[in-house]
């Protein structure tokens, strides 16, 4: 299907791994130029050498950390107009409300919450005056499913939500400018494997049986990169053009369940 993507500017943060980086190959592949900011040097370059290897298009790499006063606003003013922003950078850690202190939950925060946040108000103000332009909030169905063992997640994911659909229940109509969020389940990510050991820990005593509780999901597996991102260009594009202030769920129906990890 032709998404009618093709000559574009898309802005994606977190680009060097994950979701992030599947976002970026999956709008390359479209025909998409791209602009993408990450912490992580090596792997944004990492990046960007297989993207330009496999299609005819310009990307632009801003290594930077978003959770810095003022970053977000210097990357709108770096970047300029974009027909699409893909916020994803952020990786919330697990634990219950004693064992996340205040210092990390603060940090947490800062790049995902407020950098979500802060990166919308920056770059909406540059797709105002176009009027025109889309945001994809990344944020995950942690904060539909809410976790106590997953409470700074659970707790920043539900703010997200109720930010996107605030924003982007006017956005539209004001603006010409649409809003709309992602909520994936578990996905096959270098993160996830992280947060289901620790899980296994406390449930089993031991790490090494983290594998286990991959039976507990959906299909007995967690969730593509690439189904993730394939949304995300859909969203995306003009063929998703009345599609503002809401949230799409993809986890195999976790959320629909009574229990799941």
């Amino acid at each position: 299907m032709d998404l009618g993507l093709s000559g574009r500017t898309v802005l994606i943060t977190g680009a060097s791994q994950g979701i992030g980086a599947a976002a970026a190959r999956a709008f390359a592949a479209e025909g998409c130029h791209l602009h993408l900011t990450a912490r992580s040097t090596t792997n944004l370059d990492a990046v960007k050498v297989a993207i330009t290897a496999a299609h005819d298009v310009d990307v632009t790499l801003h290594p930077l950390d978003l959770s810095v006063a003022g970053a977000a606003e210097a990357l709108a003013d770096t970047v300029g107009f974009v027909d699409a922003l893909v916020n994803n950078a952020g990786a919330i850690p697990g634990g219950d409300l004693w064992s996340v202190d205040e210092a990390t939950w603060r940090a947490a925060w800062d790049l995902k919450v407020h950098g979500y946040i802060n990166l919308c108000r920056a770059v909406y103000a540059k797709m105002k005056p176009e009027g025109r332009g889309v945001i994809i909030n990344d944020i995950g169905n942690a904060g539909e499913r809410l976790d106590a063992d997953y409470i700074c997640g659970s707790t920043g994911n539900a703010a997200l939500m109720a930010f996107t659909r605030a924003l982007g229940g006017k956005s539209l109509t004001a603006d010409g400018i649409r809003v709309v969020g992602v909520n994936p389940g578990p996905v096959d990510t270098e993160r996830m494997p992280k947060l289901l050991r620790k899980r296994a820990k406390d449930w089993f005593g031991d790490e090494n049986r983290w594998e286990e509780l991959l039976e507990r999901y959906p299909l007995h597996r967690m969730a593509k990169v690439e189904e993730i991102a394939d949304a995300m260009l859909f969203l995306a594009s003009d063929r998703s053009g009345y599609t503002s202030g809401t949230i799409l769920t993809i986890d195999g129906g976790i959320v629909s369940r009574n229990s799941i990890v």
